[in-house]
Formats: C-alpha cells, structure tokens, sequence
C-alpha cells in the first residue's frame, strides 16, 4: 500500500503541483503580439489588425478605455490571473488555467489607437504545454472579443 501511495505522489500529485504553480519566465510570455512569432506547434492563435489568423475588429472607443473594459471582462472570467502588464500600460499578459489540472495558456494583448477616436487590439493566445490546443485558444479569444463588443456598444 506505501508503494502505491508513493507512485502517486511520484507520478500524479508532483506533475500536477509543477504545472498548476510553475511560473513562467516574463521574457519567454509577456510578448507583444504585434511582433510575436509563433512556433511550430499549433498551439496558439493570432488575431491581429492585419494579418493573423483573424483580423481584429475596430472598436468606437479610446484605447484606454478599450483596455480598461477588456481587462475587466477578462479578469471576471474563471481560473484567470494577470501575469505582466496593465491596462494602463495597453499591454497586458493574463494566464488562464484549465480547470481541473490547471495547464496555464497565456493571452498577451496590445490595445491599439487607431485615431478618431477608435482603437482596436492584437491578441496572441498560446498554450503552455502540448502541441495542440483543440481549439481552445481560438475559441477563448472569439469569445472575449465578442463579449468587449457587445460591452461597449451596449
């Protein structure tokens, strides 16, 4: 019974505690999705004012208050942490955490002045670990920017 408790501990509880609480180097996640080049994997994905995998929309708002109502709705959602960056700064870097093991992708996004009063954001979403993300990554920013739509025209 010792052993099977200890194979546990070697093999389930050790891994599990390393990928909920590691932190990962600011360098390496905090990158500025304008310039960002992804990896090999197909685990991310881009929405830029041009180019990407999908083009950003303009929002009729300042970028500053683009970057204050993103960071509220996405600080609303669950398992979600800021890992560098403000609002303030126009360039934040969140990380959500899948809910039962808790496999961190980071979100880094730029807010964007596109004059008269209009801004829109680039948004790099990228997975951690693995080399595929199911989707997940392309869903969540979907998702995120259909909702700070719906919130500042509404």
């Amino acid at each position: 019974m010792r052993y099977i408790l200890l194979l546990i501990l070697l093999f389930v509880l050790i891994p599990t505690g390393y990928v909920r609480f590691s932190k990962g180097a600011l360098s390496r996640w905090h990158v500025d999705p304008l310039t960002a080049v992804p990896g090999e994997k197909s685990n991310y994905f881009q929405m830029l004012p041009s180019g990407g995998q999908a083009r950003s929309p303009v929002f009729p708002i300042s970028t500053e208050k683009l970057a204050v109502e993103f960071d509220n709705l996405v600080m609303g959602e669950p398992n979600v942490t800021r890992f560098a960056g403000s609002p303030a700064e126009l360039h934040v870097t969140y990380i959500q955490r899948s809910r039962r093991i808790g496999y961190p992708d980071y979100v880094s996004v730029r807010f964007i002045d596109c004059a008269d009063g209009t801004s829109t954001l680039a948004v790099f979403s990228r997975a951690r670990y693995g080399r595929s993300d199911f989707g997940v990554n392309r869903a969540r920013v979907e998702r995120w920017v259909k909702a700070l739509g719906q919130a500042v025209s509404g």
